[in-house]
């Protein structure tokens, strides 16, 4: 007979059916109920059935029904699950000679526009070209890459939070510094005085609408943050173009700055204020050689182009 304490124990793994599980992803990842079936090459009943099955399971809601489907925060734990099991699956099977000769491993990464633009690829190119790695990189800010991990769509990230992701590793990487800069002849009309009486009135230029970096560093100075005009450049070459061009000042990476300092294209118009972002590497707990490299390499990377 049935105890009740039976009755109510939680479930664990191994009463996790992975053609369950496994379906569930399918449905995040295609985004309908029929897609997903399409991709397993079973019908939409089927596919409803398991899913349902698995919520019964866990005694959880794992899907929101909208279009597209998206995981709930409960559904999100088994999503990252069931990404984990397939990359041990994949890892194991080129270990034991299985996976398809010539098959490249894949390896999601997110990671911030800046570093993209600057120090990330550069270390990509350290890799061995033997076994092949290729690489899927999810562009977002370095303080919302974290979200990404926590739903289990990349398997390691760039990411300004030291507090390691549940199932993940973290480690500091360095510290990208920013200068604020404008163009000389823009410089001259707008932020002619002391950067704490001119800053908010001047013109700004931004990432996209959450970027706070800008206004942040107007908070330091005292004000409420940037009020002038906006102009949004959503990746980190045009909006170092932008402000190269006189359209207004930004926070921007010193890498990208001190080439356009000393041609005289841009002018740090506050040299004492510049600010420090660090970063961090966060990756899954998983024995899998291929995420050992990728982070092998870009720790490398890192402690050359990053300031300690």
């Amino acid at each position: 007979m049935m105890t009740t304490e039976n009755q109510n124990r939680a479930p664990v793994f191994a009463d996790l059916p992975l053609d369950q599980v496994r379906t569930l992803l399918a449905v995040v990842d295609e985004g309908t109920f029929d897609a997903a079936a399409a991709a397993l090459h079973v019908t939409p009943s089927a596919v409803s059935q398991r899913v349902k099955a698995l919520e019964q399971r866990t005694g959880r809601v794992l899907l929101l029904r909208t279009k597209p489907v998206r995981a709930t925060d409960s559904g999100a734990v088994l999503v990252r699950l069931a990404r984990q099991v397939a990359r041990l699956e994949r890892d194991a099977s080129a270990e034991l000679g299985l996976r398809e000769q010539g098959a490249p491993t894949r390896v999601s990464v997110a990671v911030n526009a800046d570093s993209l633009a600057t120090w990330f690829l550069p270390a990509l190119t350290r890799l061995p070209r033997e076994p092949g790695i290729c690489f899927e990189l999810r562009r977002e800010d370095e303080s919302h890459t974290a979200a990404l991990l926590r739903e289990g769509v990349v398997m390691a990230a760039v990411t300004s939070s030291p507090e390691p992701v549940p199932g993940c590793t973290v480690g500091s990487l360095g510290r990208m510094r920013y200068l604020p800069c404008a163009a000389p002849e823009f410089a001259a009309r707008h932020l002619d005085g002391p950067p704490r009486d001119v800053i908010a009135d001047a013109p700004v230029v931004v990432f996209d609408r959450r970027d706070d970096f800008q206004d942040g560093f107007a908070r330091r100075l005292g004000h409420g943050g940037a009020s002038g005009a906006r102009h949004y450049v959503p990746t980190s070459e045009g909006f170092v173009e932008t402000v190269a061009a006189g359209l207004g000042w930004g926070m921007v990476p010193q890498p990208q700055a001190e080439p356009l300092l000393r041609t005289g294209r841009l002018v740090d118009f506050a040299p004492d204020l510049a600010v420090d972002v660090p970063l961090y590497w966060q990756q899954w707990k998983l024995d899998s050689p291929a995420l050992a490299a990728v982070a092998d390499a870009v720790l490398t990377a890192a402690t050359e182009a990053l300031r300690r």
